[in-house]
């Protein structure tokens, strides 16, 4: 009797152990695969980050070429001296609220499109990717100094009788208020989605990679769960609601997160050129801003990351 009730003791320990080896297997491929990041970041990246967060708290003499400690009074200087940092810090911040959720949504839907059995599917997610391709590295310092770009990103050039020009003014306030008007929705909303609209040029350039996330998780939930669905008599929207949804909510965090990012290191942002302005300038106060705006990025991150975290559903494997 108590050498058959040792045995399945013995067969769960073996298990377990099977279990943590693989997991150790799969960690130290985890390590492999980023290595060269590792390597990378140690050996040239992270002496550049020490060296500037060095010299934000320097001031360079240009007759000598050496730097001398100052503390703090370039963080200082940043907000009480140069006013418009704060200013395009502000906007940057906006933008940057505005952003998140616009291409996250527009992703989240285009995506939902893309994933339905249709001809040509695969034509049209190439379609939508097209955009990330051209808006990377050389191609995007190109298309900054396209005029056509230019005359589609900016609202200039269209002259529309009212003494005001709008290229890429597709809908107005107005236009969106007598269309909701029987619906009670709110002056913001209607402002907000104005500005989606006509952004929506920029919105798509950026929804590629959110996609391409989205459609991933998308087509991992297992078609059974939408047949049993079916068999209960759900409708399509109860169906989005109570398993699609709830299901790529981890790919809503990772997309908000990289959205963030993307934001962050994008050619187009303001706060990001004025630094590199201010750098011709200063050394030591652009890297006071650059270092303020990125602890700032980086707080918006982490607070993003624990707010979404609380709604998000990870299924569980079945023990």
């Amino acid at each position: 009797m108590t050498n058959e009730m040792q045995q399945p003791n013995l067969i769960g320990k073996k298990k377990k152990r099977k279990i943590v080896s693989l997991d150790r297997k799969k960690a130290r491929a985890g390590w492999i695969f980023i290595l060269p990041f590792v390597i990378g970041f140690i050996i040239i990246y992270l002496p550049m980050l020490i060296e500037s967060l060095r010299y934000s708290f320097s001031v360079l003499d240009p007759r000598t070429n050496t730097t001398s400690l100052v503390g703090f009074q370039n963080y200082i200087d940043a907000f009480r001296t140069d006013a418009n940092f704060s200013q395009k810090l502000i906007s940057g911040l906006q933008k940057l609220a505005f952003d998140i959720p616009a291409i996250v949504i527009f992703s989240l839907f285009m995506a939902i499109m893309l994933n339905q059995k249709m001809a040509g599917r695969g034509f049209f997610r190439a379609v939508f990717f097209i955009p990330v391709i051209l808006s990377t590295g050389l191609m995007e310092t190109i298309a900054a100094k396209d005029s056509l770009t230019s005359y589609m990103e900016n609202s200039s050039g269209i002259e529309d009788g009212t003494g005001t020009s709008a290229a890429n003014q597709l809908v107005n306030s107005m236009d969106l208020q007598r269309l909701f008007s029987s619906m009670k929705v709110g002056d913001g909303i209607v402002e907000y989605v104005t500005t989606a609209i006509n952004n929506i040029y920029d919105i798509v350039n950026r929804s590629g990679v959110q996609m391409l996330i989205f459609l991933s998780g998308l087509q991992s939930i297992s078609p059974a769960i939408y047949e049993s669905c079916k068999i209960d008599g759900a409708t399509a929207w109860e169906t989005f609601w109570k398993i699609t949804f709830p299901m790529i909510t981890p790919m809503i965090l990772v997309n908000a997160i990289y959205t963030i990012i993307d934001s962050f290191t994008s050619q187009k942002n303001e706060v990001m050129q004025y630094i590199t302005k201010i750098y011709s300038e200063s050394y030591g106060l652009s890297a006071a801003m650059a270092w303020t705006y990125f602890t700032i990025v980086i707080a918006i991150i982490g607070l993003v990351a624990a707010i979404l975290s609380a709604f998000v559903f990870y299924q569980r494997r079945s023990e």
